[in-house]
């Protein structure tokens, strides 16, 4: 037991806390850097774009690491504004209106965009169709993408963008002397809470963004066949 432990008894408990809320961030983190990458895989395969993968930056910090998947998500975002633009552009309105109605069939979209995603593209398949519907055609996606990076730049902005990815590796008590040098001790159940807080936001920004890439992908699959 360290000697401050006598002090303060309550810190043993407080590593194992904080020792555990670091590897459910990290957790989250590699999960968002394994979805981003598997949407840009689909993106590059099916909408001929050229996104490069992203990895993360086991020696920079957890704000480092959010703006990697930040950056990437913002030329995503771009990429499927150029598509969307296209489709407005080649598509009646009624018929461009209808794909961002939640109410009409995703078969029907799918034909709608079948129509122009060969001009828009050179050449296509459905499954190119499939992905630009669930992608571009749908609020929802668009909505839990941008949910995403608006998490991200949160945590990066907090106490917890100072620390480093690598630390979370070394164990409770270095993690616990990074919390420290970056907070006052009497501070530091102040921090916890926040990580709380954050990581609540993260992990359910984290899996609804899992969810829906992996929607996109199955999508992709059956389209397939």
């Amino acid at each position: 037991m360290a000697q401050s432990d006598f002090l303060y008894p309550e810190n043993p408990r407080r590593r194992e806390e904080v020792h555990h809320l670091h590897q459910q961030l990290l957790d989250c983190l590699s999960d968002s850097f394994h979805a981003t990458n598997k949407l840009i895989g689909v993106l590059n395969m099916h909408l001929g774009c050229k996104l490069d993968s992203i990895e993360m930056k086991r020696n920079g910090t957890i704000k480092e690491n959010c703006d990697i998947i930040i950056q990437a998500v913002m030329k995503i975002q771009k990429e499927l504004q150029k598509v969307d633009e296209a489709l407005k552009d080649k598509l009646e309105p009624t018929l461009y209106r209808k794909l961002q109605d939640i109410k009409e069939r995703e078969t029907e979209k799918i034909a709608i965009v079948q129509k122009v995603i060969s001009v828009i593209l050179g050449e296509a398949t459905s499954a190119a169709s499939a992905v630009a519907v669930k992608l571009v055609g749908s609020n929802v996606t668009t909505g839990i993408i941008n949910k995403l990076v608006t998490v991200l730049a949160q945590i990066g902005a907090s106490l917890l963008g100072s620390i480093g990815v690598a630390v979370l590796g070394l164990g409770i008590d270095m993690i616990f002397r990074a919390i420290l040098g970056a907070v006052e001790k009497t501070q530091l159940q102040t921090a916890i809470k926040s990580y709380e807080k954050h990581l609540v936001e993260f992990k359910s920004a984290s899996e609804k963004y899992h969810h829906a890439i992996t929607e996109v992908t199955n999508t992709v699959k059956q389209q397939m066949k």
